[in-house]
């Protein structure tokens, strides 16, 4: 009996762990099986930027990848990586050098839909001469590959003679390589401006959920020097921002959006909402998400139209109404109708909410069974006016008490006004 013992102790030692391991892989498969068909059920299946191809044939199901992605947007299923969860993958590209067998390789585009490039130069020159580009508009999402390229772009236009004109550059955006770009251009001594659309710095940062985590590695900026961080929260990013504004003063128009850009004489004229700039060089440093889809009605212009919500406090005891089918426009909805004596419309123009998350379609469901939602579907905005709002619905015209109007009806991307001015763009399908 003693000899028996002998051999099944040590087996029971390798077979118990054996189990419990192999029941853990399991339980992680049947998660990210259950993530990866709730993105098919919404209809969120397509990546916005760069993105990773897991190798099936080289793949040995370490999870490496899938423990490196901040997004969570990659699984294990079955021993495989898989991108379970498509429209989260930002194009930070963490995944690739995780993995230790070199399974993954980061394309552009999918067979469905492709990803309109930009062509560029090592130096981030366009085809176009004195035209520059950096950042997400180039595809790559990663913050520290922005300013990177910010910072680059700059250096090349300060090493180049200077022409007679009114700026040296004007960059276009001030998010990640727009920041970059105006501290690298305070720091030549080149004559700069750099103007942004938006009220704040932070580029698509500025539009994040709050607590999203948006930071995977430390970056280094023009006269600031190394910023030792890794993930930080949205809002420790922002106060990171305003610390580098109060800090080193660039020269940043907020509120002021870039409308036209006329190539003329060796030149450029940028032709903005408030103002003409005459420059020897560009640097385009905006967004993919590009200009926020107006609803093009009587009455937009009244400032209580935003076309984001940022804090959902500031409508607390109003009368708000939203207007979306996206799964922005729904979780704007909800954090409003939380707040105390908020009541809040959601207007839709299509008959369901078919590519949101199914959480959001519960949670909305819900919110209208309690009362604090109301939901308008097969409807638009007819006319805004300072204390009510129109909707037409079919025939019908409903007149709603309004304070507060939040679009959430995406942007309209610039690849029309790249390819105007005669900027190359190649549209990629997974390469």
């Amino acid at each position: 009996m003693s000899d028996l013992y002998f051999y099944l102790l040590p087996l029971a030692l390798i077979l118990i762990p054996a189990f419990f391991h192999l029941r853990s892989k399991k339980k992680v498969s049947r998660n990210a099986q259950a993530t990866l068909q709730e993105a098919r059920e919404a209809g969120l299946t397509e990546p916005p930027s760069l993105h990773p191809v897991v190798d099936q044939s080289i793949c040995v199901g370490c999870g490496t990848c899938a423990a490196g992605c901040p997004e969570k947007a990659l699984g294990v299923i079955d021993g495989k990586g898989v991108l379970v969860n498509p429209s989260h993958c930002i194009g930070h590209g963490a995944c690739a050098p995780a993995c230790p067998v070199g399974a993954i390789r980061l394309v552009f585009g999918t067979a469905k839909r492709g990803m309109d490039i930009p062509q560029v130069t090592p130096e981030f020159e366009t085809n176009v001469p004195g035209i520059f580009i950096a950042g997400e508009l180039g595809g790559m999402g990663l913050i520290r590959n922005a300013i990177r390229q910010g910072t680059q772009a700059i250096r090349t236009i300060a090493s180049r003679p200077r022409d007679r004109n009114d700026y040296d550059v004007v960059i276009i955006g001030a998010g990640p390589a727009g920041i970059a770009a105006s501290l690298a251009a305070k720091e030549a001594g080149l004559n700069y401006v750099t103007i942004e659309q938006e009220d704040s710095l932070g580029g698509t940062t500025y539009h994040y959920p709050r607590n999203k985590l948006v930071m995977t590695a430390p970056m280094n900026l023009p006269l600031i020097g190394e910023i030792k961080v890794r993930e930080v929260s949205k809002e420790e990013l922002m106060e990171i921002w305003k610390g580098i504004l109060d800090k080193a003063a660039p020269t940043i128009h907020f509120g002021e959006r870039m409308e036209q850009i006329t190539p003329t004489d060796g030149h450029f004229t940028i032709q903005t909402n408030r103002a003409a700039y005459k420059a020897s060089n560009i640097l385009l440093a905006i967004g993919r998400r590009g200009t926020p889809r107006k609803l093009g009605v009587k009455g937009e212009e009244h400032p209580k139209v935003v076309y984001r919500l940022i804090e959902a406090d500031q409508y607390r005891g109003k009368h708000v109404l939203v207007v979306g089918g996206g799964d922005s426009a729904l979780e704007a909805a909800l954090d409003v109708s939380n707040e105390a004596g908020t009541t809040v419309t959601l207007s839709y123009r299509g008959k369901a909410f078919d590519r949101v998350k199914p959480k959001n379609r519960t949670r909305l469901a819900e919110a209208i069974a309690a009362g604090r939602i109301e939901q308008i579907l097969e409807s638009t905005i007819e006319e805004i006016r300072p204390d009510t709002v129109t909707i037409k619905q079919g025939e019908q015209r409903l007149e709603k008490r309004n304070d507060g109007i939040i679009v959430c009806a995406g942007g309209e991307l610039p690849t029309p006004m790249l390819k105007k001015i005669g900027i190359q763009v190649d549209t990629r399908h997974g390469e």
